[in-house]
């Protein structure tokens, strides 16, 4: 028991230190919603794996999808006479040679953070203006009772931001921590009647998360879990699955399943959890432990979890810096897009949750690329297998930052081997089912939600077109121009300009630059002492 109260109070200090930050600002963004919306001429590229088609008209009533209708053929003249009729009130959108998709699902979207110095608003915007209409809160750092808060004024579109699911971290709340499984069935009622969707392990006592998740699971909850190290080696992937388990967060506790010729992980002996380039280092070593690619053991443990239906969140982005640290922390958008207070949680320090760098080197960045492949091997096998594979960011810490990061977890997915077609499914159907929101959003069809994103250059081609900082592209004239960035992020039926969107987070960054008189640098380079 004192293992788990040391593990969730390790983890969850880096998530809840200094909670809450600020609400987000009433909605003053936005057009619409409208009592009849037509998105005309678009190439529809959908969230169920299907190719793209277009030109497609698009009717939305009520915020609700009535009509997707193919309207012509590409490079041939459109029938106007054959296209859905705009009604009196009703609001046109021309977006011939666009390209729309199902508005994206963030599986893994903690909502800021005070000492990241990223309040709702800021983080809200980056989310919605890279296509996010959809988060779930894998903690509720912020407290259960805010994040509630916000989730009702996202769904009443009283606030600009996705709309939210609420996991809270197992025993939020309990001073000395649950201690019985009585305890722990008792916690997840309480949870439940509170009011949030599903709950977010880190780990517990065998007889602890037994419990707990057979509770969830009758309550009819979803759930999620980083199998933290404190308890990984008497609970891995496989146990909670089994238990009822609907999501894994990251990676932990899966090679440690994987495991044939020990039982945990070979660290050093002079190895401290609490010293974390000392956690990550180590980290980085993990899945050369595991078993080999499909040899006996790890097809079994890929089979058990297949035939459990379980879903995989791997947010490959958070820890890319592990294997490239320069290209990370060099990223474009940190100038303009990234607060002070964020680049200052960033730099190397030996508190801060993620910014290990006391001296990381050439040997832990050739470790990581090596277990990014064997990790990512499994990822697009179990994908190959019909697993469910979705896409989270885990923004805020190690230098990724909201928006920008959950569209280098797309770029992720496509290095892991997923063709772009599958990425997209993962970021929008297999969310939404993985949330059991499949009835209402994740592709577009006739009686879902308005939940879309429309882009000026096709995604499939080059995923980079997605990031608020678009696509570096070469014309015929030998001019260099940007090109992409997402145009319109529509959520309830609301036409959210993403330009408008961006610019409010620059100003943001700027007022924020200027009142303290700052300037980005890299570590080393001037005053960074921690």
């Amino acid at each position: 028991m004192k293992h788990y109260l040391l593990a969730l109070s390790i983890i969850f200090l880096s998530i809840t230190l200094c909670a809450q930050v600020k609400p987000a600002p009433d909605r003053v963004r936005g057009d619409g919603p409208h009592t009849q919306l037509i998105i005309r001429g678009v190439t529809l590229i959908n969230g169920n794996g299907a190719p793209p088609r277009g030109p497609i008209d698009i009717v939305v009533e009520n915020d609700v999808i009535k009509q997707v209708k193919v309207v012509g053929y590409p490079g041939v003249a459109i029938d106007q006479e054959k296209r859905p009729q705009l009604k009196a009130g009703g609001k046109e959108l021309n977006c011939e040679g666009m390209f729309l998709l199902p508005g994206f699902v963030d599986m893994h979207g903690h909502i800021g953070g005070k000492n990241q110095g990223a309040d709702a608003e800021y983080v809200f915007k980056l989310w919605m203006a890279h296509g996010i209409t959809t988060v779930r809160d894998p903690s509720c750092g912020n407290g259960l009772d805010w994040v509630l808060d916000q989730k009702r004024k996202s769904d009443s579109n009283l606030i600009t931001a996705p709309r939210i699911r609420a996991y809270t971290v197992f025993g939020q709340g309990e001073e000395n921590g649950i201690n019985s499984a009585q305890q722990a069935r008792s916690w997840v009622r309480s949870n439940s009647q509170k009011g949030a969707d599903g709950i977010k392990f880190f780990g517990a006592a065998p007889e602890l998360m037994s419990a707990a998740l057979d509770e969830n699971k009758k309550l009819g909850l979803r759930s999620a879990c980083h199998h933290a190290q404190m308890d990984v080696a008497r609970w891995n992937v496989l146990h909670s699955a089994k238990a009822g388990l609907t999501t894994m967060e990251h990676w932990y506790g899966l090679p440690e399943a994987l495991f044939e010729d020990r039982t945990v992980q070979d660290y050093p002996v002079d190895y401290n959890y609490q010293n974390e380039q000392h956690r990550f280092a180590e980290a980085g070593r993990l899945w050369t432990q595991a078993a080999d690619p499909f040899s006996d053991h790890w097809n079994k443990v890929m089979d058990e979890l297949l035939e459990l239906d379980f879903t995989i969140d791997p947010t490959f982005n958070i820890y890319e810096a592990s294997r490239d640290l320069h290209r990370t922390r060099r990223l474009e958008w940190h100038e303009e897009y990234t607060m002070p207070s964020l680049w200052r949680f960033f730099m190397p320090s030996k508190i801060s949750h993620g910014s290990y760098w006391h001296f990381w080197g050439t040997e832990e960045e050739v470790d990581w690329r090596k277990n990014y492949q064997l990790w990512m091997t499994f990822i697009n096998e179990y994908k190959n297998r019909g697993g469910r594979v979705t896409a989270g960011s885990d923004s805020g810490f190690i230098f990724q930052v909201y928006g920008f990061a959950y569209i280098r977890e797309l770029e992720l997915l496509r290095e892991a081997g997923f063709h772009p077609l599958e990425v997209i499914r993962s970021a929008t159907l297999n969310g939404a089912e993985a949330l059991g929101m499949d009835d209402q959003i994740g592709v577009v069809e006739v009686g879902k939600l308005a939940d879309m994103i429309i882009v000026d250059e096709n995604p499939l081609a080059n995923l980079k077109v997605l990031y608020g900082t678009g696509a570096i592209k070469l014309t015929d004239d030998n001019e260099i121009i940007r090109t992409g960035g997402i145009k319109y992020t529509i959520k309830d039926g609301i036409i959210y300009d993403c330009d408008e969107l961006l610019a409010d987070v620059r100003k943001m960054v700027k007022a924020a630059k200027e009142g303290e008189e700052y300037e980005i640098e890299q570590p080393g380079l001037g005053n960074s002492k921690q």
